[in-house]
Protein backbone atom coordinates (compact mmCIF):
# COMPACT_ATOMS: atom_id res chain seq x y z
CA UNK A 1 0.00 0.00 0.00
CA UNK A 2 3.13 2.68 -0.26
CA UNK A 3 1.94 5.34 1.48
CA UNK A 4 4.54 8.81 1.29
CA UNK A 5 4.87 9.17 5.32
CA UNK A 6 5.09 6.65 8.11
CA UNK A 7 1.43 6.98 9.56
CA UNK A 8 2.89 6.19 13.33
CA UNK A 9 4.36 9.38 13.65
CA UNK A 10 3.30 11.62 10.33
CA UNK A 11 0.26 12.45 8.26
CA UNK A 12 0.66 14.01 4.61
CA UNK A 13 -1.97 16.65 4.26
CA UNK A 14 -1.68 18.04 0.33
CA UNK A 15 -3.43 21.33 -0.10
CA UNK A 16 -3.71 22.08 -4.17
CA UNK A 17 -0.11 20.90 -5.11
CA UNK A 18 1.24 22.03 -2.23
CA UNK A 19 2.45 19.59 0.75
CA UNK A 20 2.71 19.74 4.42
CA UNK A 21 3.40 17.39 6.63
CA UNK A 22 1.95 17.63 10.41
CA UNK A 23 2.33 15.49 13.41
CA UNK A 24 -0.59 13.39 14.37
CA UNK A 25 -0.37 11.62 18.32
CA UNK A 26 -2.38 9.11 20.30
CA UNK A 27 -3.10 8.94 23.45
CA UNK A 28 -5.12 8.25 26.23
CA UNK A 29 -7.79 11.22 26.76
CA UNK A 30 -7.56 13.14 30.13
CA UNK A 31 -10.77 15.01 31.90
CA UNK A 32 -9.51 18.07 30.43
CA UNK A 33 -10.44 16.91 27.12
CA UNK A 34 -14.04 16.18 27.63
CA UNK A 35 -15.09 19.07 26.06
CA UNK A 36 -13.28 18.72 23.16
CA UNK A 37 -14.47 15.16 22.57
CA UNK A 38 -18.23 16.00 23.55
CA UNK A 39 -17.65 18.71 20.10
CA UNK A 40 -16.57 15.70 18.14
CA UNK A 41 -19.73 13.55 19.49
CA UNK A 42 -21.74 16.49 18.36
CA UNK A 43 -19.93 16.71 15.17
CA UNK A 44 -20.96 12.83 14.77
CA UNK A 45 -24.52 13.61 15.66
CA UNK A 46 -24.62 16.21 12.91
CA UNK A 47 -23.17 14.18 10.14
CA UNK A 48 -25.78 11.07 11.05
CA UNK A 49 -28.82 13.82 11.03
CA UNK A 50 -29.37 13.14 14.79
CA UNK A 51 -28.09 16.76 16.21
CA UNK A 52 -31.13 17.02 18.53
CA UNK A 53 -30.23 13.37 19.66
CA UNK A 54 -27.02 14.28 21.50
CA UNK A 55 -28.29 15.40 24.91
CA UNK A 56 -25.25 13.92 27.32
CA UNK A 57 -23.77 16.90 28.75
CA UNK A 58 -20.14 17.57 29.62
CA UNK A 59 -21.26 17.13 33.35
CA UNK A 60 -22.21 13.62 32.69
CA UNK A 61 -19.89 12.71 30.16
CA UNK A 62 -17.50 14.41 33.69
CA UNK A 63 -19.24 12.13 36.17
CA UNK A 64 -18.95 8.67 34.54
CA UNK A 65 -15.53 9.40 33.03
CA UNK A 66 -14.39 9.76 36.72
CA UNK A 67 -16.61 6.46 37.58
CA UNK A 68 -14.39 4.75 35.17
CA UNK A 69 -17.58 3.54 32.60
CA UNK A 70 -15.80 4.57 29.42
CA UNK A 71 -12.31 5.36 28.25
CA UNK A 72 -11.31 7.22 25.18
CA UNK A 73 -8.34 7.56 22.88
CA UNK A 74 -7.58 11.12 21.04
CA UNK A 75 -5.70 11.56 17.98
CA UNK A 76 -4.19 15.08 18.47
CA UNK A 77 -1.93 17.69 16.39
CA UNK A 78 2.03 18.54 17.45
CA UNK A 79 0.24 22.00 18.36
CA UNK A 80 -2.37 20.27 21.05
CA UNK A 81 -5.65 20.42 19.07
CA UNK A 82 -8.02 17.06 19.12
CA UNK A 83 -8.51 15.89 15.79
CA UNK A 84 -10.36 12.52 16.28
CA UNK A 85 -10.94 10.27 19.03
CA UNK A 86 -11.73 6.26 19.65
CA UNK A 87 -14.52 6.16 22.48
CA UNK A 88 -15.05 2.48 23.65
CA UNK A 89 -15.88 0.14 26.97
CA UNK A 90 -15.33 -3.64 27.95
CA UNK A 91 -18.75 -5.26 27.41
CA UNK A 92 -19.32 -8.85 27.56
CA UNK A 93 -20.42 -11.60 25.26
CA UNK A 94 -22.39 -14.35 26.29
CA UNK A 95 -20.91 -16.24 23.35
CA UNK A 96 -17.76 -15.22 23.27
CA UNK A 97 -16.79 -14.30 26.55
CA UNK A 98 -14.81 -10.85 26.67
CA UNK A 99 -15.70 -7.86 23.92
CA UNK A 100 -14.49 -4.14 23.72
CA UNK A 101 -17.67 -2.07 22.42
CA UNK A 102 -16.34 1.20 20.39
CA UNK A 103 -19.32 3.35 21.31
CA UNK A 104 -17.88 6.17 18.69
CA UNK A 105 -15.28 6.61 16.57
CA UNK A 106 -14.69 9.96 15.31
CA UNK A 107 -12.04 11.96 13.08
CA UNK A 108 -13.41 15.62 12.30
CA UNK A 109 -14.06 16.30 8.73
CA UNK A 110 -11.17 18.55 7.51
CA UNK A 111 -8.97 15.66 8.82
CA UNK A 112 -10.39 12.48 7.16
CA UNK A 113 -8.28 10.70 4.83
CA UNK A 114 -5.33 11.38 5.87
CA UNK A 115 -4.60 8.48 7.77
CA UNK A 116 -5.72 9.35 11.11
CA UNK A 117 -8.70 7.04 11.01
CA UNK A 118 -6.48 4.37 10.19
CA UNK A 119 -4.01 5.35 13.60
CA UNK A 120 -7.18 5.73 15.55
CA UNK A 121 -8.54 2.35 14.31
CA UNK A 122 -4.95 0.30 14.69
CA UNK A 123 -5.04 1.53 18.62
CA UNK A 124 -8.58 0.39 19.44
CA UNK A 125 -7.74 -2.75 17.83
CA UNK A 126 -4.47 -3.00 19.95
CA UNK A 127 -6.20 -1.86 23.34
CA UNK A 128 -8.56 -4.66 23.15
CA UNK A 129 -6.50 -7.05 22.28
CA UNK A 130 -3.84 -5.77 25.53
CA UNK A 131 -7.62 -6.44 27.30
CA UNK A 132 -7.62 -9.79 26.33
CA UNK A 133 -10.73 -9.12 24.48
CA UNK A 134 -12.16 -11.76 21.74
CA UNK A 135 -13.49 -9.33 19.35
CA UNK A 136 -14.36 -5.37 19.08
CA UNK A 137 -17.72 -4.55 18.08
CA UNK A 138 -19.39 -1.78 17.24
CA UNK A 139 -22.36 0.01 14.95
CA UNK A 140 -22.21 1.50 11.46
CA UNK A 141 -25.07 3.30 9.76
CA UNK A 142 -26.08 1.44 6.38
CA UNK A 143 -25.96 4.49 4.27
CA UNK A 144 -22.16 5.13 5.86
CA UNK A 145 -20.86 3.79 2.52
CA UNK A 146 -16.89 5.38 3.38
CA UNK A 147 -17.23 3.83 6.71
CA UNK A 148 -17.97 0.81 6.06
CA UNK A 149 -15.55 0.52 3.11
CA UNK A 150 -12.86 1.60 5.62
CA UNK A 151 -14.13 -1.50 8.35
CA UNK A 152 -13.53 -4.02 5.63
CA UNK A 153 -10.30 -2.71 4.57
CA UNK A 154 -9.74 -3.61 8.11
CA UNK A 155 -11.05 -6.89 7.61
CA UNK A 156 -14.21 -6.83 9.79
CA UNK A 157 -17.30 -8.94 9.33
CA UNK A 158 -20.39 -6.22 8.91
CA UNK A 159 -23.39 -8.14 9.77
CA UNK A 160 -26.88 -6.88 8.09
CA UNK A 161 -29.08 -9.64 10.03
CA UNK A 162 -29.32 -7.84 13.79
CA UNK A 163 -31.17 -5.16 14.46
CA UNK A 164 -30.67 -2.53 17.04
CA UNK A 165 -33.06 -2.22 20.01
CA UNK A 166 -33.09 0.47 22.63
CA UNK A 167 -34.88 1.58 25.69
CA UNK A 168 -34.89 5.26 26.85
CA UNK A 169 -35.28 6.19 30.26
CA UNK A 170 -35.16 9.73 29.84
CA UNK A 171 -36.57 11.88 26.84
CA UNK A 172 -34.19 14.46 25.21
CA UNK A 173 -35.45 17.37 27.66
CA UNK A 174 -34.29 15.34 30.23
CA UNK A 175 -37.37 13.99 31.60
CA UNK A 176 -37.85 10.22 32.71
CA UNK A 177 -39.95 8.25 30.69
CA UNK A 178 -42.23 5.92 32.45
Amino acid sequence: MGYPCNFSLIVCIFAGLKKTSMQISVRPAVKADLPAIHALVYELAVFEHAPDSHTATIADYEKDYDAGIFQVHVAETIDNHIVGMIFYHIAYSTWRGRQMYLEDFVVTAAYRRFGVGQLLFSKMVEIARLKGCRLLKWQVLDWNTDAIEFYKKQNAEIENNWLTGKCFFIKPDGTPIG
